[in-house]
């Protein structure tokens, strides 16, 4: 019997659809279409229930460019997971379940199931990041599900206060609802996008196989809030200085921390953070297409860096630490050269397709009449972006060979290669492809000169400030490294808070007769406790007990 390589099928059904959902959103582009599919439930006198389906330009784009990412994952999970034992099949329908989520998510004008995938996002994405099953994917996994659980509730009571409007379809009233509405909603679309405060799950989460990072992390469940909020896009997002402020916010510290990280995937992970931060700033400046490209084009060259990286990964005996690598370049030339494409794409290297959506961007932020500090950390963003990278490239490929790996001299040509070359020839030319396609380049920005070339020198700035960060003594002392690398300490506050919250409630335990805490917390956690306790006991026991069970409900039925 021929085993069937199910990631080979997979791999093309979703390229495939990858390309006609690339067309159609082409044609509808074109001849600005809007189809709305709709699907009766059930329907009870006055009240139906239907389920909508949106196909514009916007979904069925995006929805292209994530099963193109996927397919690739696909492609080269066959080599780094491997294929046709359990752990490789619960994978490979793992990540398909959570591509069907996203898309659910993606071609849905309606709430409750945009909740429906935005829940699947989170729950698969939790049982992804702990597929090594170690303790440290275990709580990689706790705070990345736990964070989520936060975007979720929020994103329920703006569900049940939308009720209040007589339908869930929001796309057709984003100009009647309360501000609060909004604010609920751009909170969950914090969590989801890792904005500060909820930032330290994003790093956290890399405890996962790389294809997971590649697609989860950089694609599709990240970018999800960011979707959302274009989708919900409406006057209240323009021109919002608090909003802006954190995003720019979180846009900057990643960066920082970025520069103190010896992580491999630690430092793509935080640069993926500053480019949330970036699309979330300018949707709240109010160039919403812009950031909708800058995310199309981030997708592309942020799966192929971890992609990429995670080739490295593989052929170094798993080790992660940029410290330990060094002349990687003369062992893995192909590879070598696919990352720095796109760690220069990342950089707005001039005519990569980064370049395109960032420097676009930026020039355009020059227009609104936002004050000099918002001005100067923008384009500080810019220079941090590239130190990082050019920091990470000399560890990496110029600093002398540390003899930790010989097993990668036997580097062939495998899937691995072919997913990393597709995703670099279309992380190349998507930023030119679909500046044309959005009629960007008919929009003329006439600036100073001085101000015109100030993207690029900044980036050159920044190039040459992070070789310089290499060599650098440790004039500083200590704790500022530590707390530029542990990532400001946010996850101990939200401990220190917990400890605070956790003390005081002991403290008025003795206070309260004691009878709200006995039907509140303890007592749930105490009858919880007794609950499960006597399901073990029944499903410990022998098959009697179901059979009597079952002849119970049964008969009831009847």
């Amino acid at each position: 019997m021929i085993k069937i390589n199910f990631n080979f099928y997979w791999f093309m059904i979703m390229l495939l659809i990858s390309l006609i959902f690339f067309s159609f959103g082409v044609f509808y582009m074109i001849e600005d279409y809007v189809l709305l599919l709709e699907w009766k439930f059930f329907f009870f006198n006055s009240v139906s229930v239907y389920y909508v389906i949106i196909f514009d330009w916007i979904s069925l784009i995006f929805c292209s460019i994530v099963l193109l990412i996927s397919s690739m994952v696909i492609l080269y999970s066959i080599n780094y997971i491997g294929i046709n034992s359990y752990s490789s099949n619960r994978f490979l329908f793992l990540v398909i379940l959570f591509i069907l989520s996203m898309i659910l998510m993606i071609l849905s004008p309606n709430l409750v199931s945009i909740m429906l995938g935005w829940d699947g996002l989170g729950l698969v994405s939790y049982c992804l990041v702990i597929y090594y099953s170690s303790m440290k994917s275990y709580l990689a996994g706790l705070i990345t599900c736990l964070t989520n659980r936060l975007g979720d509730i929020g994103l329920l009571i703006s569900i049940c206060w939308i009720m209040s409007y007589g339908s869930w379809h929001f796309m057709y009233y984003t100009n009647m609802y309360s501000n609060y509405i909004f604010y609920m909603v751009i909170i969950s679309c914090f969590t989801k996008s890792a904005q500060i405060p909820f930032s330290c799950w994003l790093p956290a989460a890399m405890a996962a196989p790389t294809p997971v990072s590649s697609l989860v992390h950089s694609s599709t469940l990240v970018t999800s809030g960011v979707y959302l909020l274009i989708r919900f896009y409406n006057s209240l997002n323009f021109m919002n200085y608090f909003f802006l402020f954190i995003s720019m916010m979180t846009m900057i510290f990643s960066s920082l921390c970025a520069s103190y990280e010896f992580d491999l995937k630690k430092i793509i992970a935080l640069s993926t953070l500053s480019q949330l931060g970036l699309m979330m700033s300018s949707l709240f400046i109010g160039m919403v297409d812009l950031s909708f490209f800058h995310l199309l084009t981030h997708a592309m060259f942020k799966s192929l860096l971890f992609l990429c990286s995670g080739i490295f990964i593989f052929y170094m005996n798993d080790n992660q630490d940029i410290r330990m690598m060094g002349s990687v370049c003369s062992f893995m030339p192909f590879t070598t050269s696919c990352f720095n494409i796109s760690s220069l794409t990342l950089c707005g290297i001039p005519f990569l397709s980064g370049f395109y959506s960032k420097d676009f961007l930026v020039e355009n932020m020059s227009f609104i009449s936002l004050n000099f500090v918002v001005f100067f950390l923008f384009y500080f963003s810019l220079g941090l972006t590239a130190c990082y990278s050019s920091r990470l490239f000399y560890y990496s490929m110029i600093s002398n060979f540390k003899f930790i790996p010989y097993n990668f001299v036997k580097c062939g040509f495998n899937y691995m290669k072919i997913s990393i070359f597709i995703l670099t020839i279309f992380s190349i030319f998507t930023g030119g492809i679909l500046m044309w396609m959005m009629n960007f380049d008919l929009i003329f920005v006439i600036l100073p000169m001085k101000i015109k070339i100030m993207c690029l020198l900044i980036v050159i700035l920044g190039l040459w400030f992070g070789l310089e960060l290499f060599n650098f003594n440790y004039f500083f002392k200590l704790n500022y490294y530590l707390f530029n690398s542990y990532m400001w300490f946010m996850f101990s506050y939200s401990f220190y808070m917990y400890k605070f919250v956790y003390k005081s409630s002991f403290y008025n335990f003795h206070q309260v007769s004691s009878w709200g805490e006995y039907y509140g917390g303890y007592g749930m956690s105490f009858y919880l406790l007794k609950l499960s306790n006597s399901v073990q006991y029944y499903s410990s026991n022998n098959l009697k007990l179901f059979m009597i069970s079952f002849l119970m409900w049964f008969i009831y039925m009847i």
